[in-house]
């Protein structure tokens, strides 16, 4: 058994002291005397003093304190997933290989600044021996790095503050002639800043703005830099168990990865998710900078993969970090981003978004088979049910918006708007955003299907205000509808007429008598009865003059000089619908016996 003699005091205002000598027959020894200002500790051979301005020393030893952010941490340490502490030998220097360097050059001192700059910002140890080493100084400290080296880097009670337990550990590892001496340094104001902070963040953890400036009042108080506010805060966020697993479980892949000097898209997609994780506990970007810096991220990434599937790959595969304890349920900001990227991949007709949910989805039934948290199905089932409602919504609107003779159903109104309310529930506006912006943006929107779509989007809007019933929503669809269906029935029976009749159609009255013609023909078809609307019929007629001016003067210039811009802006300002257009060129390529692929490269707006 080892006794401990412990001399506490104050340096000054801001310097507090504890220090332990422990020995077999500790109560026999005399390691301190006071000198004036100085207060000397000593062995044989060795020597700290403490003053008012720092420290000095001489003999074997040196220094420890628990890691925080804003100390220097070799990528050995950072390696070693239990490694707490940072361990710093009097006269022991990193070489570039990584190997320390030991020499006898052990004297020399710190200003309390110093010491609470570069390593912990609230309390650090120092500490020498006598006795279970021998030999030169530098002899001595290789002896000590080989003797307690590896538990001073990872005792937990470092960290705790914790003298007597750290004695016990130590001590245990010593000989029973020697002796260990500890000198822990404590900063009272960055203390008193860190116990503030940390009441008010296990609190509140997004602290009030009225008790943020309370602390920094406190911090102006105390004299508290910036820079070591951060570090006392990031510490304190990092300790947070919640935050500390993201953290170390980003480290961990990093780490991985740099043994292996590449990072592949699923580990990439895991980091990514990890800092989105993180925005959401609040933890500071400055932690994921440092091991990024240290661990050199951004030169081991080379993937070439679209935004929107590697943010879903993120998502989704940090469906797992719950296995190690890390709170990664789909929030609604996760759910509006696999939403988007779903209509994105859609678009683009990408089958690898696809492939990641079936990925997930056969991951996460073999991980319940094999005994996980059942809490793993309900996240991904909460996703698939989302991605139901978008694809039944999708089906929906996009047929109404491109196809003719499309009925709606009062059920399919009702599932519309319950899936509208389900998608604004997560973000307000996502329904529209989801399924109306992106077809107004689709360049090949007819202004019949425009038409049936601003009526739906509206329509649902009236209703979920009261101001419409579902009844009146499908009249009003109904309606576009059927002019759609006149419409084209006019204008392929004008053409006819023109193209076979020579009717001509330049003047008002030219245009009178071949709607009068037209109007009959339907009506002894039995495919329109009474007078066809004038405005219908105008438009019939504008549209067809300027299909014949496409045909007869801009495509021929068009083909020839393979003129994509010239096609492009037509096609933007002509008023035809795009779908339309593209027939009447495939005919004309037909009709003059011209090669298709000549067309395909023009539409693809490649000239050769």
């Amino acid at each position: 058994m080892h006794q401990e003699i412990r001399l506490h005091g104050h340096v000054n205002e801001t310097i507090e002291y504890f220090a332990t000598a422990a020995a077999r027959d500790a109560y026999r020894c005399y390691f301190y005397e006071v000198d004036g200002a100085r207060l000397r500790f000593f062995s044989p051979g060795n020597e700290f003093v403490l003053d008012s301005e720092g420290v000095s020393h001489r003999g074997n030893g040196g220094s420890f304190c628990e890691y925080m952010f804003g100390v220097d941490q070799p990528l050995a340490d950072l390696a070693k997933g239990d490694v707490r502490n940072r361990l710093v030998l009097y006269g022991a220097s990193y070489q570039e290989n990584g190997s320390l360097c030991f020499t006898s050059r052990t004297e020399g001192g710190q200003s309390y600044e110093r010491i609470f700059f570069e390593g912990n910002a609230v309390c650090n140890y120092f500490f020498f021996l006598t006795g279970s080493i021998s030999g030169s100084l530098r002899e001595q400290q290789e002896g000590i790095l080989r003797l307690l080296g590896k538990l001073l880097k990872r005792s937990q009670a470092v960290g705790e503050g914790d003298d007597s337990g750290l004695g016990d550990e130590l001590f245990g590892l010593l000989g029973h002639k020697s002796s260990l001496y500890l000198v822990k340094l404590i900063h009272k104001k960055h203390k008193a800043y860190r116990e503030a902070f940390e009441t008010l963040y296990l609190t509140y953890k997004a602290i009030p703005d009225e008790e943020f400036a309370r602390l920094q009042q406190l911090a102006e108080n105390l004299g508290i830099d910036k820079y070591q506010q951060e570090r006392i805060r990031i510490d304190v966020m990092y300790k947070h168990p919640e935050n500390r697993r993201i953290v170390d479980e980003y480290k961990n892949i990093l780490i991985e990865c740099n043994r292996r000097g590449s990072i592949n898209r699923l580990e990439n997609a895991r980091l990514t998710r990890l800092k989105t994780l993180s925005v959401r506990n609040k933890i500071p970007a400055a932690l994921f900078y440092t091991l990024d810096e240290m661990l050199k991220h951004d030169n081991l990434i080379d993937l070439e993969e679209q935004n929107y599937i590697a943010e879903t790959r993120q998502i989704l595969f940090g469906l797992f970090f719950q296995e190690r304890h890390i709170d990664a349920s789909i929030d609604d900001e996760d759910m509006v981003k696999l939403l988007q990227a779903k209509r994105q991949a859609s678009e683009n007709r990408d089958h690898s978004f696809e492939h990641i949910l079936l990925e997930t989805g056969k991951s996460c039934d073999e991980k319940i088979r094999d005994g996980a948290d059942i809490q793993l199905l309900e996240n991904f089932s909460y996703i698939i049910t989302y991605f139901d409602r978008y694809d039944n919504a999708a089906a929906v609107i996009n047929q109404l918006a491109f196809m003719e003779n499309v009925r709606l159903s009062e059920e399919v109104v009702r599932s519309l708007l319950g899936n509208r309310k389900a998608f604004n529930a997560i973000a307000s506006g996502l329904f529209s955003e989801l399924f109306f912006s992106s077809i107004y943006a689709n360049k090949y929107l007819g202004r019949f299907g425009a038409k049936k779509i601003r009526c739906l989007q509206k329509g649902l809007e009236e209703i979920e205000d009261g101001r419409l019933t579902v009844q009146g929503l499908l009249q009003r669809i109904g309606e576009i509808g059927v002019q759609e269906g006149t419409y084209n029935i006019i204008l392929s029976h004008v053409k006819e007429r023109i193209r076979n009749f020579y009717s001509r159609y330049n003047t008002r009255a030219e245009q009178d008598a071949l709607r009068l013609e037209v109007a009959e023909e339907l009506r002894n078809k039995g495919l329109h009865s009474g007078e066809i609307p004038d405005g219908l019929f105008r438009d019939v007629v504008v549209n067809i003059k300027k299909e014949a001016i496409y045909i007869h003067n801009l495509l021929p210039r068009i083909v020839a000089e393979k003129d994509t811009a010239l096609r492009e802006d037509f096609l933007d300002n002509g008023g035809l619908d795009r779908f339309y257009v593209e027939e009447l060129e495939r005919e004309y390529f037909e009709l003059n016996d011209l090669d298709m692929e000549e067309l395909y490269q023009i539409r693809k707006g490649l000239n050769s």
